[in-house]
């Protein structure tokens, strides 16, 4: 029986996956009083259905702003990029992701069930629907219990995953994540990083994930985008070969320091770039 699981899986792992955020010879220029700044240059990417991609690079390299063009909040200038074979314009539309912020941006006055609501009300679900949703999504990020609370009443790591459950609440298939974490101290932003790969796992959903932090990166990921600055564009795209079955252990492991030290040779190179 093992045997034949086993096969199934390898089988799983051989088959081609679906395409679903596409970017090819992407720019993005900013015109500001100073003249036009070179945001992105020249990327191209393919993410898959049920990959985890972390961005990792300087700050300024373009990380954010390519989270911001996948969903449809920056127009680029050239290039083309497709999510789920339409524009990022129409895929916003169709509610096509769930997008988690650097500050989890909870409304002070509403409850952590209201917070999580609330793009539910604006899409017009039913009432029952929406406790439905709200219950469900709490449970997933470990929240049941603190329907009633606000977000004053919470710590950082638990206003957080109310974040993310807000983002989970009307179950897009893709989770655009811009260091959610970064704010967070160690000890939290390890529990929470565990958590994640556990919601990751049970959901499939394919997420996109901005950092700064490299054992972030190589914990969490499928594959890491190193990116470089000036203008931003993509260095190196790294394929992990760690288990999807990730102890914080596995981060002692040689596997996990080689992978952090390729990341690390990739930033350094990266700056190497001239214009």
């Amino acid at each position: 029986m093992k045997a034949k699981e086993e096969k199934l899986r390898q089988d799983a792992s051989e088959c081609p996956r679906e395409t679903v955020i596409l970017a090819r010879n992407l720019d993005l220029v900013f015109q500001t009083a100073d003249g036009p700044v070179q945001a992105l240059k020249d990327v191209s990417l393919d993410i898959a259905r049920g990959d985890f991609v972390s961005f990792i690079g300087p700050s300024g390299c373009g990380k954010t702003t390519f989270l911001r063009v996948i969903a449809g909040l920056e127009e680029p200038t050239g290039g083309e990029i497709t999510v789920n074979d339409l524009t990022p314009d129409e895929a916003r539309r169709l509610r096509a992701y769930g997008y988690v912020f650097q500050a989890a941006g909870l409304y002070p006055w509403r409850t952590i069930a209201g917070n999580v609501k609330l793009p539910l009300e604006i899409i017009g679900f039913t009432r029952a629907e929406q406790d439905e949703r709200v219950k469900k999504v709490l449970e997933l990020v470990d929240l049941s219990g603190f329907e009633r609370k606000f977000p004053w009443q919470l710590s950082g790591g638990m206003q957080q995953r109310a974040s993310i459950a807000r983002a989970l609440a009307f179950d897009a298939d893709i989770l655009l994540m811009d260091e959610p974490f970064g704010a967070l101290d160690e000890i939290v932003r390890d529990h929470l990083n565990e958590q994640l790969l556990k919601l990751w796992e049970r959901t499939g959903k394919t997420i996109c994930f901005v950092t700064h932090s490299i054992p972030e990166a190589v914990y969490l990921s499928t594959r890491i985008v190193v990116m470089s600055p000036r203008p931003g564009r993509i260095h190196e795209v790294i394929e992990s070969p760690l288990p999807r079955e990730r102890p914080l252990e596995i981060r002692d492991t040689p596997e996990f320091l080689e992978v952090a030290h390729q990341v690390r040779e990739g930033l350094k190179a990266g700056h190497g770039y001239d214009e």
